[in-house]
């Protein structure tokens, strides 16, 4: 457990930011009208909608103010100090870049990305083999130095897919090739699968590793996948390349 002293000086910085929450759900009230006109019938200002979030934004800002003042009081502003010291140094990014940081960093960025960037815009199937492939390989295989480097290569491609959307790409270059979200995708994981192959080949137990990894990204969401689709029925959250693909085969389109 942190000791007291730790805590009362997180206290600090956790009252600051509960105190600037406070200070924003004000901010956002204060764009509500405080009295308006409704059919001819003006309405008085405390039967506006911008009373409760006021005044709940006023108590955030309270108690966050009290949390701070009371750390403040435990510790001392010379323990502050040399906290807001060791923030400003070196010690603080070395902290941020040790690798219980990094899992964490990892794990939501993954998360993140999955839920947000790729299930609405990319199919289902190619969506969850690129997260399970990531997590699987990132995790299982154990090694410090292979998560920063496959979590970095992962970042970067999450960059591009952001931009790539961001920019409006994927609408105009639609009309001249099918699915091309899902094909930039599809590459995004052979990029990877090949990336984090070259990282581990020289290793015959990382090899044995990564061999059941894609065996588990790959079939788990096809089989999982199908039983949904087919068998209950369930439409996908994002159906594209490989769900025409499945379908082409699975109605016989081709008879």
């Amino acid at each position: 457990m942190l000791k007291q002293e730790n805590l009362r000086k997180a206290d600090v910085y956790s009252g600051a930011a509960i105190f600037l929450f406070g200070l924003w759900v004000v901010l956002q009230a204060l764009k509500m009208p405080m009295k308006d006109s409704w059919g001819g019938v003006q309405n008085v200002w405390y039967v506006s909608p911008a009373i409760f979030p006021l005044f709940v934004g006023c108590m955030i800002m309270l108690l966050g103010g009290l949390l701070c003042r009371t750390a403040l009081k435990t510790i001392g502003v010379k323990a502050f100090a040399e906290t807001a010291r060791w923030l400003s140094s070196k010690a603080l990014l070395q902290f941020l870049n040790s690798i219980p940081n990094l899992r964490f960093y990892a794990i939501a960025v993954l998360l993140l990305s999955f839920v947000y960037l790729n299930i609405p815009r990319i199919d289902f199937f190619l969506s969850a083999v690129l997260f399970l492939t990531v997590f699987i390989t990132s995790f299982y295989l154990d090694d410090a130095q292979l998560l920063k480097k496959l979590f970095f290569f992962y970042l970067s491609g999450v960059f591009v897919l952001i931009i790539y959307f961001s920019l409006g790409i994927n609408e105009p270059l639609g009309r001249i090739v099918p699915f091309p979200a899902d094909i930039l995708a599809l590459c995004f994981i052979i990029a990877y699968c090949l990336y984090a192959w070259r990282l581990i080949r020289n290793n015959a137990e990382l090899r044995k590793k990564y061999r059941t990894a894609m065996i588990v990204a790959i079939a788990s969401p096809l089989i999982v996948g199908m039983i949904f689709k087919y068998f209950l029925l369930v439409p996908m959250p994002a159906e594209g390349l490989v769900v025409t693909v499945m379908d082409y085969f699975w109605y016989l389109e081709f008879l």
